[in-house]
């Protein structure tokens, strides 16, 4: 964690200088440095992956659900990572339909679980 505080604060202090001469070169250090701490994050996501696999083979969860939460935490990361770089372009507006669009995909794509835990909800109530 004190690596990507680090290399954040350095970009910081780097976009504030630049900025003043060369607002669009900022910008993309501001991005280049995102996209760098989530690829050095990557290996990580990959561990939390594979141990969410295991628990879910040890407890019989069906891979298909464990699979599609995957994808919405990955949407909901994804939408957010890019509504703050398009924040950061002065483009709140653009941000907000990202954030929409996010949220209607993560809907979507949960409508089959929540079909399961209502089916599983209904079939446990008495007749």
């Amino acid at each position: 964690m004190i690596k990507i505080v680090a290399i954040a604060l350095v970009a910081t202090f780097l976009a504030l200088i630049v900025k003043e001469q060369k607002p669009n070169l900022a910008f993309l250090l501001i991005v280049f440095v995102g996209c760098s701490i989530f690829l050095f994050l990557a290996d990580k996501i990959y561990e939390i992956i594979l141990m969410l696999e295991k628990i879910a083979v040890n407890a019989n969860v069906n891979t298909v659900y464990l699979e599609t939460i995957l994808k919405i935490i990955g949407i909901a990361y994804i939408a957010e990572f890019a509504s703050q770089i398009t924040k950061d372009a002065g483009q709140g507006s653009l941000a907000s339909k990202i954030e929409l669009s996010g949220k209607i995909l993560i809907l979507a794509m949960a409508i089959p679980i929540l079909t399961v835990i209502i089916e599983t909800i209904i079939q446990m109530l008495p007749s």
